[in-house]
């Protein structure tokens, strides 16, 4: 069984989470740009891109970015999700099982909220 966490990890594992809400935001703004980018040029009346050698259209640009986006929101919702369990006093529990989470586990992926055992069971690669 892990043990569980003291307050000087949990407050480092606050301050990692904190920068990684703040990085999360900076790339999701510049994602937002480069869609507005995409989006304007593909409602250019002479933007003929599926036909230029030189690069990705801008459908698999938009396509591109838009991946991105969604995998930025998700990111963000397990931040703010970790987040909300700090406050709420239950963060570094398994939601699954109830048992700590390692202290290692969350070093390597602080928004985590399965046990490595759980997360184990629960993975489509079992």
């Amino acid at each position: 069984m892990a043990e569980r966490l003291t307050d000087a990890q949990l407050a480092a594992l606050e301050r990692a989470l904190h920068r990684q809400r703040t990085e999360i935001a900076a790339a999701a703004a510049r994602m937002a740009g480069s869609l507005a980018d995409v989006r304007a040029a593909r409602s250019a009346s002479d933007a003929d891109d599926e036909h230029d050698p030189e690069g990705p259209t801008l459908s698999s640009e938009w396509s591109r970015i838009s991946g991105l986006t969604t995998e930025l929101a998700a990111r963000s919702a397990a931040v703010d999700g970790a987040l909300d369990r700090i406050a709420a006093g239950t963060y570094g529990t398994c939601i699954r099982c109830g048992w700590p989470i390692a202290p290692e586990r969350l070093d390597a992926l602080p928004f985590a909220e399965l046990c490595i055992v759980c997360a184990s069971e629960l993975s489509p690669l079992r």
